[in-house]
C-alpha cells in the first residue's frame, strides 16, 4: 500500500509540476503580450535572436518568421504552420515545449523550454513529495515490528508455560496482560481444561470407588474359602481351593494397586516437608521382607549418603515400595536386590538394582503402560506396579529409566532421578 500511494503521489506530483511549467510559459506570453509597442523592438521579436538573458529557467522567446524568411543564428527552427497553442516539438535534436501566441498586428511570437529542464524539475519535485513516504515506510515497518513483538511477548511467556506443564496440570491460564484479541481463545482453552481436569477426576473417582466396593465381596471370599479349607476335603478338591484362593489373592492385589495408581494420578507436585530417603528405605525393607524371605531373596541396601527429598511421605514410599515388590517377584529365588542412593550436585538418584531375568530393551516403554506384561513372563500380576511408579515419578517433578544391571550379569536396574531443585543433601 506504501509503494502504491508513492507512486500515485509521485505521478500526481509530476504531471502538476508539468502543468506549472506550461503555466509559466502562458505567464511570459501574457507579459510580452502586454508590452508597449515601443518595447517589442527592444525584445526584438521580429528577429527573435535567441534566449532572453532576463529569464534563468532557460526560456526561449524568439518572433515565429513569416513563410519564406530564412531563420537567424542562434534561434529555433520553428515550422511556420504552427498553430496558435502548446506543442511538443524535437528541435535540433532537443525536445522543446513550445507555446505559440499572436499578437493582434499579426506577429507571432513563441515562448519554449527544453523538455528535459522540465523533466528535471518536475521530477525533483515529485522526488521532493515522495521522499518523506519513503523515509517513513521503514520507520512505521520498524515500530509496527517492535510493538507487534511486545504485544506478542505475553502471549510467546505463555505458549512456553504450557510446554513447561505436564501431562497433569490442568490449571487455568493466566491472562492478565494478554491483548484483548487473544484473550477469548485463552478464555476457550481454560473452559477446556477445566473440563478435561473434571472428567479425569470423574474417571479417578470411578476407578477409586470401583475399587472400594470390590473389596467387601472379594474379603468374604478370602474368608469363606479359608474356612473352606478347614474342612475336611478330598486332594481333588483341595487342588481346586487353591488355585480359587490364588485367584482371589490376585483379585485384591490387582485392587490394592488400582487404588495405588488412583492416589498416584492424584498427587499433585507441591513443596512439602523434607523425607529422609534412607527413612523411606527402611520403611519399605520393612514392609517388604516377609516377601523376601518366603522367595529366598537377598534383600538390602547398600550404604551411602542421605538427601532431604521434598516430597510427600507416602508418594515417595509408594513409588520405592512399587519397583522393590516388583524387583523381588521377578528375582528367582536366591536373587538379589539392592537399594543405593546416589548424588550430585542438580540430582538425586534412587537406584533399585537385582540380577532377575531384566526387561528386553524394545520392550522397556511399553512395560509403564497400564495392564502390559512382558510376554512369556509365569509371575502373577496385573502390570500396573511400573506404570504406577512411572506416574508418581512424573508427578514429583522426576523420571524414571530402565537399564541392565551393571553389578550383575544380567538383571533390571530401575534407576528414579529427581532434580536437586526437590531435594538438599542431609
Amino acid at each position: 500500500m506504501a509503494l502504491l500511494a508513492g507512486m500515485v503521489s509521485f505521478y500526481t506530483a509530476y504531471r502538476e509540476a508539468n502543468e506549472l511549467q506550461d503555466d509559466i510559459l502562458r505567464q511570459v506570453a501574457e507579459l510580452i503580450r502586454q508590452q508597449p509597442a515601443s518595447a517589442w523592438a527592444q525584445l526584438d521579436l521580429q528577429a527573435g535572436h535567441g534566449r532572453d538573458p532576463a529569464f534563468e529557467s532557460h526560456l526561449v522567446v524568439q518572433a515565429l518568421p513569416v513563410t519564406g524568411q530564412a531563420h537567424r543564428a542562434g534561434t529555433l527552427s520553428l515550422p511556420t504552420s504552427l498553430v496558435d497553442g502548446l506543442h511538443s516539438l524535437t528541435l535540433d535534436d532537443n525536445r522543446y515545449r513550445v507555446l505559440v501566441e499572436s499578437l493582434a498586428d499579426g506577429r507571432r511570437f513563441v515562448v519554449a523550454q527544453e523538455t528535459q529542464l522540465r523533466d528535471d524539475i518536475a521530477y525533483n519535485s515529485a522526488a521532493l513529495t515522495v521522499l518523506p513516504l519513503l523515509v517513513l515506510v521503514p520507520v512505521l515497518l520498524l515500530v509496527v515490528s517492535l510493538l507487534v513483538r511486545g504485544l506478542m511477548r505475553p502471549v510467546t511467556r505463555l505458549a512456553k508455560e504450557i510446554d513447561g506443564r505436564s501431562d497433569h496440570d490442568l490449571h487455568a491460564l493466566l491472562s492478565p496482560h494478554l491483548p484483548t484479541e487473544i484473550r477469548p481463545f485463552v478464555n476457550a482453552i481454560n473452559r477446556l481444561l477445566a473440563r478435561v481436569a473434571e472428567a479425569m477426576d470423574s474417571q479417578r473417582r470411578f476407578v477409586a470407588d470401583a475399587a472400594h466396593e470390590l473389596r467387601s465381596p472379594l474379603t468374604a471370599l478370602s474368608l469363606q474359602a479359608e474356612r473352606l479349607a478347614a474342612t475336611e476335603l478330598s486332594n481333588e478338591a483341595q487342588e481346586r481351593l487353591q488355585v480359587l484362593r490364588q485367584g482371589i489373592e490376585r483379585g485384591s492385589n490387582l485392587l490394592e494397586q488400582l487404588l495405588t495408581l488412583a492416589r498416584a494420578q492424584a498427587v499433585s507436585h507441591e513443596p512439602g516437608q523434607p523425607v529422609s530417603v534412607q527413612h523411606v528405605y527402611r520403611r519399605v525393607l520393612e514392609a517388604l521382607m516377609p516377601l523376601a524371605q518366603a522367595r529366598n531373596v537377598d534383600l538390602g541396601m547398600i550404604d551411602g549418603p542421605d538427601a532431604q527429598i521434598h516430597v510427600p511421605e507416602l508418594a515417595l514410599f509408594t513409588l520405592v515400595r512399587n519397583v522393590v515388590d516388583n524387583a523381588i517377584r521377578y528375582t528367582p529365588e536366591g536373587g538379589l536386590v539392592d537399594l543405593q542412593l546416589h548424588t550430585n550436585v542438580r540430582e538425586v538418584v534412587l537406584v533399585i538394582e537385582d540380577n532377575g531375568p531384566g526387561i528386553p530393551v524394545d520392550e522397556r516403554e511399553r512395560v509403564i503402560d497400564p495392564f502390559y506384561r512382558v510376554l512369556g513372563n509365569e509371575q502373577p500380576g496385573s502390570g500396573l506396579g511400573l506404570s504406577i511408579v512411572a506416574t508418581l515419578a512424573q508427578r514429583l517433578g522426576g523420571r524414571l529409566e530402565l537399564f541392565d544391571a551393571t553389578n550383575y550379569p544380567h538383571g533390571l536396574k530401575v534407576r528414579l532421578t529427581l532434580t536437586r531443585g526437590s531435594a538438599s543433601q542431609a
